[in-house]
């Protein structure tokens, strides 16, 4: 029998991942907290969206739970693979959640935005954890049971999974889950997972916050030269910081981590050449108008968002390694603000940062 799967937190990108797995007829279980989400998709099927015909989908082989349902798994076959997809503040209890379901060799995949693999660790232990970063998916649970990506497919020019093992070896049971999910997008095992993770924390930590506090989708704040300009000054801050606790920093999106930094201490050509990519990025079709940070769709639902674990992670951080990151701190605040309603989310809360 092939492995089972479980999502614990079948949203945007839990969904997304775990809807696509059963339509290739894999043995997907979505479980998920939002009543009506689960409702729709039983009754319906889950409906995936993407920039082309081709990606249109209704997925209606994913098998789905209740988190009131959950207990039944102890009267079925064990989770091989739990994917944790939820926000990283409900890590901790989605993690322990899922724990007593796992088979005695199953592991917990964290396919999350933020750094959490060590929060898993400490509920099943490291060699139980394993880390799968998703990179420029840009999905978006956009009412129940539908879930649409506002990005192209990366194919081969940009590998959307980075699956790797918190040790850096590359092992079998990464290798096995490459090949699940090579036929929803490219994918790569990585040996670096940390600096991945790292690189891909600049870059949420460029867009997600930016988003919520300025009420701006993606392209629209890349064309905006302020908050363009302040982006690059938080991406700059981020990448010194993770150069300062020594991790090996890939491509953050398309942009050079050297050359990002460089500009945003205000290297001229450097800035020039960031400026250019970002603007060809939200001009390109590549990446749909309707594309929002996952922290902006956040705020626009009225959820809490990932803040402390973002943009105010990479602050804490900072300051272990003797590197301000007032950015960073000025967008956290701000943020926050913003999320407590005192404020209004608008460009102008950016300007003069």
């Amino acid at each position: 029998m092939g492995k089972r799967i479980a999502f614990v937190g079948a949203g945007a990108v839990g969904g997304y991942v775990g809807g696509y797995l059963a339509h290739l007829g894999h043995d997907a279980t979505l479980i998920d907290p939002w009543p009506e989400h689960i409702e729709t998709i039983r009754r319906d099927g889950l409906q995936l969206y993407g920039l082309t015909p081709q990606e249109r989908l209704t997925v209606t082989a994913a098998k789905t739970m209740h988190l009131t349902e959950l207990h039944d798994i102890a009267k079925q076959r064990p989770i091989d693979i739990a994917f944790v997809s939820v926000k990283s503040y409900d890590t901790e209890w989605a993690t322990m959640l899922i724990r007593p379901y796992l088979a005695p060799d199953g592991y917990v995949v964290s396919l999350q935005n933020c750094i959490n693999e060590e929060r898993i660790a400490g509920i099943v232990g490291w060699g139980k954890t394993v880390g799968c970063i998703a990179a420029r998916i840009s999905v978006d649970l956009y009412e129940p049971g539908h879930i649409r990506r506002t990005v192209a497919k990366g194919g081969a020019l940009h590998t959307v999974f980075r699956i790797g093992e918190v040790h850096g070896r590359v092992t079998k049971r990464a290798e096995e889950l490459a090949a699940m999910v090579a036929d929803i997008d490219s994918v790569t095992v990585t040996n670096n997972l940390w600096g991945e993770r790292w690189s891909k924390l600049c870059l949420n930590g460029m867009r997600n916050g930016v988003s919520a506090a300025t009420g701006l989708a993606g392209n629209a704040g890349d064309q905006d030269d302020a908050i363009r300009r302040f982006a690059i000054r938080l991406g700059g801050e981020a990448v010194r910081i993770g150069d300062a606790l020594g991790y090996e920093l890939e491509h953050i999106g398309n942009l050079d981590p050297a050359r990002l930094a460089l500009a945003s201490e205000g290297d001229k050509a450097a800035l020039y050449e960031i400026e250019a990519l970002m603007l060809a990025g939200s001009n390109s079709g590549g990446r749909s108008d309707l594309q929002r940070p996952s922290m902006g769709q956040d705020m626009l639902k009225g959820r809490r968002t990932e803040i402390d674990y973002l943009n105010g992670f990479i602050v804490e951080k900072g300051k272990t390694v003797g590197r301000p990151a007032p950015a960073h701190a000025a967008l956290t605040e701000l943020v926050k603000r913003v999320e407590r309603r005192e404020i209004p989310a608008r460009p102008e809360n950016i300007y003069g940062l």
